[in-house]
């Protein structure tokens, strides 16, 4: 674990967007529980990969569909919150750093580190308008 200074900026850098953290495995479960779409946000100090998604996620959330609640847990950190959060990615791998949409509870999207780390932050945030637009746009019946 690193020291909680060094991870001030990196956890600013999302919740100053207005994603809320969430640092243990009850906050995960009250926001999952909340009915409609939550994205969750798994930070992490890697540089590489969470220099790039951090924006990214930034950009998405200016998009016109965005989810009902964003969150965000940190890798390595919040490891409570993060081993609650990767329990709802049932079947896939824990990676950090790691952007997943749920509906009502249920995983129905997945970005993983694997596909973040060779991005740029506006793919990234192009990505994620795309999944928003896919899994978060509400339809008028």
């Amino acid at each position: 674990m690193y020291p909680e200074i060094m991870l001030i900026p990196m956890r600013e850098e999302l919740t100053k967007a207005g994603i809320v953290e969430a640092r243990t495995g009850a906050e995960v479960d009250a926001a999952l529980a909340r009915p409609g779409t939550t994205m969750v946000v798994v930070n992490s100090v890697c540089g590489c990969a969470a220099g790039k998604m951090r924006p990214g996620v930034r950009l998405a959330l200016d998009h016109i569909h965005t989810p009902d609640q964003v969150i965000s847990v940190f890798a390595g950190q919040d490891r409570e919150a993060t081993e609650r959060a990767r329990s709802y990615f049932m079947g896939h791998p824990p990676t950090s750093p790691a952007v997943a949409i749920l509906r009502d509870g249920q995983l129905i999207y997945l970005l993983q580190r694997s596909a973040i780390e060779n991005s740029t932050a506006p793919a990234i945030a192009q990505e994620l308008a795309r999944a928003f637009d896919t899994y978060c746009a509400n339809t008028v019946a």
